[in-house]
């Protein structure tokens, strides 16, 4: 089986990592991958250093489409990749979550009739407004092989009308394999921990992470959080700043206090030694939710909803919105609870990913 796999921004460099190994280290799984990334995060902090710290190989083919508007960036993609698609006649598109690379890749495979397969399938914020339900929604409805983080997951799906079909017929987008496989960022976590000999000076601090559309885009909405970080000044924080959200702030003249350290984006390894040593996370990030989870941290996630809700309903995640008060009070009332269920799977994703297209090959 031949797949094309599309990636083009840090959450799916992270996945990307865990399953392209396991093929190249499995040979005998009967997959080959290329690998395409749509360069739609091409920051040196934000993309390259992700292919080395990682040990992915450099993509086979980078379309370096940048940023811009979703309109054009989408598609930019889609023209592209359905070159890309048309020239290496692959046996099966693979994509993750929830990006404009996710949907440009599904879209032009779904037009030329190659199957495609969704890392991280069902997940549901149930607010359409967002360009990240928009693009998962429309994933979901084109894709062969849905691949889903938790039962949750499976559940939302099913609600929709996306159901496991006749196993005696060969998968398709109108006879779909859903399948929860468990959460690959779970594998991942595992594995880099153990590689990771990064050291954390710093104690006692709070993470915080910010970069969401909603946020950033809406300058009431930033505001807002600007101004509760800024009032919990017994409170340390550090900030990796990605270079969008440095941008807004400064074209909004909005200044954290010194309570707060800003600091460049960092590769994934230095981003879950951060995550491991400090004692909770304040973020807007999906994968950031998690992340928390898996080294224990208590996290207040300031959205209006969340696609993990099974964090919330374990204690583990607090949702604060935007809201000032809201974002206050769940800092001050910050607890970790006692218990940890296995919410995400046994971290062997990626081998249980592979044995199923093998054995469901077209």
């Amino acid at each position: 089986m031949k797949i094309l796999t599309i990636i083009g921004a840090r959450p799916q460099f992270i996945k990307a990592a865990v399953l392209s190994r396991y093929i190249r280290n499995n040979p005998s799984c009967g997959i080959t991958e290329t690998l395409l990334h749509t360069g739609q995060h091409y920051d040196q902090n934000m993309s390259d250093i992700f292919f080395t710290e990682m040990e992915i190989p450099q993509p086979d083919i980078n379309l370096c489409v940048g940023s811009g508007s979703h309109g054009k960036t989408t598609g930019l993609m889609l023209e592209k990749i359905e070159e890309v698609i048309i020239d290496r006649k692959p046996d099966t598109i693979l994509v993750y979550g929830d990006t404009n690379s996710t949907l440009s890749g599904t879209l032009a495979a779904s037009k030329l009739h190659v199957p495609v397969a969704h890392v991280e399938a069902g997940l549901r914020s149930f607010m359409m407004a967002m360009p990240e339900e928009q693009n998962r929604r429309l994933t979901d409805h084109l894709s062969t092989w849905l691949f889903c983080p938790t039962q949750t997951a499976v559940d939302n799906l099913t609600r929709e009308g996306i159901l496991n079909q006749d196993n005696n017929t060969l998968p398709s987008p109108d006879n779909k394999c859903v399948i929860m496989t468990g959460d690959i960022m779970y594998d991942a976590s595992i594995y880099y921990r153990n590689k990771s000999n990064i050291q954390i000076k710093e104690k006692d601090f709070i993470l915080l992470t910010i970069h969401r559309a909603e946020n950033t885009d809406d300058p009431v909405r930033l505001t807002s959080i600007v101004n509760a970080v800024n009032s919990l000044s017994d409170y340390k924080f550090i900030f990796p700043v990605h270079p969008r959200t440095r941008k807004v702030l400064e074209q909004q003249k909005l200044i954290f206090n010194s309570h707060v350290k800003m600091i460049e984006p960092v590769g994934y390894l230095e981003m879950i030694a951060y995550e491991s040593a400090c004692t909770a996370i304040l973020t807007d990030s999906g994968g950031v939710q998690k992340e928390a989870y898996f080294f224990n941290k208590p996290c207040i996630t300031m959205r209006d909803s969340t696609e993990w809700v099974e964090l919330v309903t374990t204690g583990w995640n607090t949702l604060t919105g935007a809201d000032t008060k809201k974002i206050i009070t769940a800092v001050k009332n910050l607890h970790t609870p006692e218990h940890s269920p296995a919410l995400y799977g046994d971290g062997n994703c990626a081998e249980k990913i592979c044995d199923i297209l093998k054995q469901q090959e077209l």
